[in-house]
């Protein structure tokens, strides 16, 4: 009677370390696939990489933002790395005045939003402020977002 007992625990403990292991090997499987970089954040990051000015870049790898001036008004705005509530028009100190959300009618991913919004703000400023919804930044959201200190 006892070495049955014995015989039927260890079949349910060779389950459960089967099962265990089958667990364990997709929570591995889908921890490595966290890891793998996305191929088409990182396209949209490539290319916007491409499109930005030399000081763009700069300012770009440094805190992940950038600024651009609109053609129209000659307001700087600053568009932090991301897809949406990420443009602010700023003053001459840095501080944000106005957000601006306005981003292309497909999903992108972030890289190419930003080379959108930085195209349309210096090429059809105008064009692209009456689109866009505005909103008030708070300053706790804005340092939080897009400050020198904000790390991708």
């Amino acid at each position: 009677m006892f070495r049955q007992l014995l015989d039927t625990a260890n079949d349910c403990l060779r389950g459960f370390r089967t099962q265990d292991a089958r667990r364990s090997q997709a929570l591995r499987n889908w921890l490595q696939a966290l890891r793998r970089p996305n191929v088409s954040e990182a396209r949209g990051l490539e290319l916007l990489r491409e499109w930005l000015s030399p000081e763009q870049l700069a300012q770009y790898d440094a805190n992940s933002y950038f600024e651009v001036t609109g053609c129209d008004s000659g307001k700087r705005y600053r568009i932090c790395h991301g897809t949406a509530l990420n443009v602010y028009e700023i003053d001459l100190a840095g501080n944000p005045r106005n957000g601006w959300c306005f981003v292309p009618n497909a999903p992108l991913v972030a890289g190419d939003v930003m080379l959108a919004q930085k195209i349309a703000l210096e090429t059809d400023e105008r064009g692209a402020l009456i689109v866009a919804k505005n909103f008030m930044p708070s300053a706790s959201a804005f340092r939080q977002h897009c400050s020198p200190t904000q790390t991708r």
